[in-house]
């Protein structure tokens, strides 16, 4: 048996965002794919990097992500669970990104667990949304 925490167990695997990636993946992704997109993610379509706080270091942390905008809503996909990137942005209850060269400010952050139907969301986001937590903000 493995001391690695099964994926029900995983902190990341909260009620209504569940994990849709297996924990070894994560792993893998944080470990090694986010250093090799790191230097891209700014200039790649289709990609952000969100500006975060931790909630107890204060520390700052640069997280790649997968937006979708429609309007004055952006919104991300969270096949990876609750992970601390969106603690750390609950908490504060604001966060910036960007996107390609534009530098967005978020507000009003919010979870949305699976299966919400939102129409002021993209439709890629509701299509994601079906079965992972979709994390929503308004922006500023």
């Amino acid at each position: 048996m493995s001391d690695r925490p099964a994926k029900r167990d995983h902190p990341n695997d909260a009620p209504g965002v569940p994990m849709l990636f297996p924990p070894w993946f994560e792993r893998l992704q944080i470990k090694y794919l986010n250093s090799m997109l790191r230097p891209f993610s700014k200039r790649m379509p289709g990609m952000g990097v969100i500006k975060h706080r931790g909630r107890t270091s204060g520390k700052e942390y640069e997280t790649i992500v997968t937006p979708y905008r429609k309007g004055q809503v952006l919104a991300i996909g969270l096949a990876h669970g609750k992970t601390n990137w969106v603690k750390n942005v609950l908490a504060a209850g604001e966060a910036d990104i960007q996107i390609g060269k534009k530098n967005l400010h978020l507000v009003n952050t919010r979870v949305l667990a699976a299966g919400t139907v939102d129409h002021s969301l993209s439709r890629l986001a509701r299509v994601v949304g079906k079965r992972s937590g979709v994390f929503v903000a308004d922006i500023a």
